[in-house]
């Protein structure tokens, strides 16, 4: 449990007074104009393409959701009910009806799949951005995953390079960003993003990955710079929940975000207590979205 001192707690319930006495529409409006919003992802709560996601995400207090496109596999494109015109309504509807935005649909089906190797990687890319168009999403997540870590696999770059910016191309026609997630520092993806040559590919950015291989966070989002970066998983490993966790400093964060001129949306993925359950999503992820809010909003 955090602890407050007297004047936190005089100035906490000062503002819960104020706002108590705000008219409802003046704290919604308050609320869409957040600089920074907070988002959770359905695959990550339990609930990979199921409509109650919007509901859960309500109750987390997330302003908004990362919906997935579903499994690949050995399929040809992912197994996914968007396709359907009656589910994509459903989904729009409930995210109108509960005020739950859809910040991106992830194509996390390739973190365990080769996008440098799949022959129908376009097939794939192509029915993501064209449910993108279909529920007016602007951003697309593609992570490079375990098999396209160039790190680890540099002999795929030249495959990746070209792929990318055949999807680029793709994205731009289609008025969405694709961002990627990959394995290597900040540099060597400003290297890449200039090689694939296309402003509709930039960084999904994710705190764990600078983290985990012992580099410096703030660093690596000021080398970035806010135009490479079109979103940001704000999470580490799982282990601790954000408020505790002593080797990532939010209040930090957002001073450099701030300092960068950067908005938009962060989406929660891990950052799970070990001493809890991984079922426990809405203590677990509660927890984060509140800590978050109270660090950027």
């Amino acid at each position: 449990m955090e602890k407050f001192n007297r004047r936190d707690f005089i100035t906490t319930s000062a503002l819960f007074g104020a706002a108590c006495l705000m008219p409802t529409a003046l704290l919604a409006s308050s609320a869409k104009e957040h600089r920074y919003k907070i988002a959770v992802i359905d695959l990550m709560i339990l609930k990979r393409q199921k409509l109650s996601a919007f509901e859960l995400a309500k109750e987390i207090g997330a302003d908004g959701l990362e919906v997935d496109m579903g499994g690949l596999g050995n399929r040809d494109t992912f197994d996914s009910i968007l396709a359907d015109p009656k589910e994509r309504e459903a989904f729009l509807a409930k995210s109108r009806e509960l005020g739950v935005s859809i910040c991106a649909l992830a194509m996390t089906g390739f973190y365990a799949q080769s996008f440098a190797t799949r022959p129908t990687y376009q097939q794939m890319v192509g029915d993501c951005l064209k449910t993108c168009q279909q529920m007016g999403v602007k951003v697309a997540f593609l992570p490079l995953g375990v098999q396209g870590d160039l790190v680890k696999n540099p002999e795929l770059r030249p495959a990746i390079v070209e792929r990318l910016k055949i999807v680029g191309k793709m994205a731009k026609k289609a008025g969405v960003v694709i961002g990627i997630e990959t394995a290597l520092d900040a540099q060597g993806e400003v290297d890449l993003l200039k090689e694939i040559g296309s402003k509709n590919i930039q960084i999904y950015f994710n705190f764990s990955n600078p983290l985990k291989e012992g580099r410096d966070l703030i660093s690596e989002l000021k080398i970035l710079g806010k135009k490479r970066i079109c979103q940001i998983h704000c999470t580490d490993e799982d282990g601790v929940w954000l408020e505790n966790n002593t080797r990532l400093n939010m209040p930090e964060v957002k001073v450099a975000l701030d300092g960068m001129g950067w908005k938009g949306w962060l989406v929660i993925e891990r950052s799970r207590d070990a001493s809890l359950s991984p079922r426990m999503v809405k203590e677990n992820f509660g927890a984060n979205t509140r800590y978050m809010k109270r660090v950027f909003q």
